[in-house]
């Protein structure tokens, strides 16, 4: 059985009904996991996605912020959330499917402009939410588990446009990338993404702010589909719909799809 799961920081799933619709007219995926749906649960139009097959969900909701949900053509279950730094924000919610597979979809905070707690509340939550994730990686031990989401980070030096010039801004800051690696490797968790495709310039996010995001192409990988070890080898088929930025009204962010057999 092969599954196609893509994830997609959709900013404002109801302004972009009709992308999400696209997407799942013309990719198809089984499993779409969205971000930053800025919506209370009750107006998520989840009656349209229904009507092109995806009659099966998950979501945790919040007015105007945050939310996270999860679309699916397979029986899934809700497997519950964690409320990370005891906020009550709608930044997780996972699923189980039939075959026993679980998936965490996370929007991590984005951390506001300044790489410093002392003067920035904005990037200590979010070095607190990560830490939170490697004690729960831990702690939990996940096993046929998938993680994917907007986790507003490029780990890499290929995962932004220029290595030298982002180390200080937030998303690829040296401190921001050892509490990303902390969390992986407490969960064992492997990149999918990077595993598929290990070498080369590899974006899923250009800002609104480019006034030619495509010919500038100062992207970022802050989009991203982990997998514990013990199904991580059944992942293949990775890529990113660059095309989906230039979509009209688009999101800032593009998807990001795997496919596992199981």
């Amino acid at each position: 059985m092969t599954v196609t799961i893509a994830t997609w920081n959709i900013n404002s799933v109801r302004l972009r009904a009709g992308l999400v619709s696209r997407l799942l007219r013309e990719e198809a995926p089984d499993i779409l996991c969205l971000q930053e749906c800025k919506s209370p649960l009750e107006k998520i139009p989840f009656d349209i996605f229904a009507a092109l097959g995806y009659g099966h969900w998950v979501a945790r909701g919040q007015k105007g912020y945050n939310g996270v949900a999860i679309l699916s053509r397979l029986p899934l279950e809700d497997a519950g959330h964690v409320d990370w730094c005891g906020r009550g924000d709608a930044r997780h919610v996972a699923a189980r499917l039939e075959n026993g597979v679980t998936i965490h979809n996370f929007y991590i905070p984005a951390g506001g402009d300044v790489p410093d707690r002392e003067v920035n509340d904005k990037f200590g939550h979010k070095l607190d939410f990560l830490t939170e994730l490697r004690d729960w990686s831990r702690a939990e031990a996940p096993a046929r588990a998938i993680l994917v989401g907007d986790l507003n980070i490029a780990p890499r030096e290929d995962d932004v446009w220029n290595h030298r010039q982002l180390l200080k801004v937030v998303s690829h800051t040296p401190i921001e990338i050892e509490h990303l690696a902390a969390a992986q490797e407490a969960g064992g968790w492997v990149d999918v993404t990077r595993a598929d495709i290990p070498e080369g310039q590899l974006y899923s996010w250009w800002s609104y702010r480019s006034p030619n995001w495509d010919a500038a192409d100062k992207g970022r990988r802050l989009d991203h589909i982990w997998a514990t070890p013990d199904i991580a080898g059944a992942a293949h088929g990775s890529r990113i719909l660059r095309a989906a930025r230039g979509w009209d009204q688009p999101s800032d962010h593009a998807p990001v799809f795997a496919r596992f057999d199981f």
